[in-house]
């Protein structure tokens, strides 16, 4: 796969070694969210003890859990994200073209998919954000899933899994893992787990790969289209009205 940008100067191999902050940072992640996926029963009260709204309790662990692994991820990628965003200045014109159209990309790939696959199905996530959005304001939400979030997965699914893991294992085996990881992560919990439900997930995981590839790893520019496609979907939901887009859901399913 040829790339689209080339790192000047000559790509530096340190970059892309494994770091004690590396792991610490994803051993955390990955302990967290398998933490909170097997105990969130017990948890629920907890998280009332924030607040007593359930979606204000849920921002702030979400707020706290993401802004804690972003501060880490910044400072244990700081050096590649400063190099990529260079590059990505030298070809501003590229870079302003290409990340809303691998956001529409993205979006045709995945009514394709879910076409194909079946009926269209909201998956937990999806509905957990979409309840979420209806309680919290806009401006509070966008620096967790546009700025924070999408930089955190992209440190992990992109830049570790491929640009980092790549040195050890076969690329096709990486890009391959990074998909299904990324897909899984979204539906982890999910008692309804169907084709339909996966397949946004799977289109999404495979542009980002995709593009991140593409650019020689570029880890900015993918992160670039992530946010691009979260915002998308911030204003999409934040522009309908909650009924009109319950009567949607109803519709499509």
């Amino acid at each position: 796969m040829g790339t689209a940008l080339r790192t000047s100067p000559a790509p530096r191999p340190e970059l892309y070694q494994f770091t004690r902050l590396d792991l610490t940072t994803a051993g955390l992640y990955v302990a967290v969210a398998a933490f909170f996926t097997a105990a969130g029963d017990v948890l629920a009260p907890l998280m009332l003890q924030i607040s007593p709204n359930p979606a204000v309790a849920s921002y702030s662990v979400n707020l706290i859990f993401y802004g804690s692994i972003g501060v880490l991820a910044l400072v244990a990628a700081r050096h590649i994200a400063a190099r990529d965003l260079r590059v990505l200045a030298t070809r501003r014109w590229f870079t302003l073209l290409m990340v809303p159209l691998a956001v529409v990309a993205m979006m045709i790939l995945t009514a394709i998919l879910v076409a194909v696959s079946g009926p269209v199905q909201t998956s937990a996530n999806q509905a957990a954000l979409q309840a979420l959005m209806q309680q919290v304001p806009v401006w509070l939400m966008v620096p967790l899933l546009v700025i924070v979030g999408p930089f955190v997965e992209e440190y992990i699914f992109r830049h570790l899994l491929i640009g980092k893991l790549s040195r050890r294992v076969n690329i096709w085996i990486c890009c391959a893992l990074s998909v299904m990881l990324f897909a899984a992560l979204h539906i982890v919990g999910q008692e309804d787990l169907t084709l339909p439900v996966l397949m946004p997930y799977l289109a999404m995981g495979a542009v980002l790969v995709f593009v991140y590839v593409w650019t020689g790893k570029n880890v900015m520019f993918s992160y670039f289209v992530h946010a691009g496609k979260n915002l998308l979907a911030v204003i999409f939901i934040y522009a309908i009205p909650p009924e009109v887009l319950e009567q949607l859901q109803r519709m499509q399913g």
